[in-house]
């Protein structure tokens, strides 16, 4: 059982990060459950806060989220949504030059980017499996 505290702690991290006051729907189980360290499969309809469910313990966890999403346009929303937060989220796909690849591995390396979003055909790739093996990262899915 959630004691009152715990609550209201998660509560004061919902606030301080994302501005809201209040969970919607399952969102608090969720990330509690992830929180907790347990395995968590969830299905929520569009626009009922999946995203919420991983960067609220992305934040207040150690290390660089993973988040594998097939989709280019939905990566840069996200990370746009979450730097106007003041967020460091960034994305790994086929938009960036090598430079930019080159800057970003290191920045997720120096412990600069807090979510990462990364295509699924990414993690193919020998170099990226040798990046994310030398970061110190949570691993979601989205």
């Amino acid at each position: 059982m959630i004691v009152a505290e715990e609550k209201d702690e998660l509560k004061a991290k919902l606030k301080e990060f994302f501005g809201y006051g209040a969970f919607r729907g399952n969102q608090e189980v969720v990330i509690r459950n992830i929180l907790d360290g347990k395995n968590t499969f969830v299905i929520m309809p569009t626009g009922a806060g999946k995203s919420l469910c991983y960067q609220l313990p992305a934040m207040i966890n150690d290390g660089l989220a993973i988040v594998i999403s097939p989709l280019i346009a939905l990566m840069k929303n996200q990370v746009d949504q979450l730097n106007a937060y003041g967020i460091n989220a960034r994305f790994l796909n086929s938009t960036l030059s090598k430079s930019e690849i080159t800057r970003l591995k290191k920045d997720c390396t120096d412990g600069k980017v807090k979510l990462l979003y990364v295509a699924p055909e990414s993690l193919n790739k020998e170099d990226n499996i040798a990046f994310l093996k030398k970061s110190k990262y949570l691993f979601c899915s989205n």
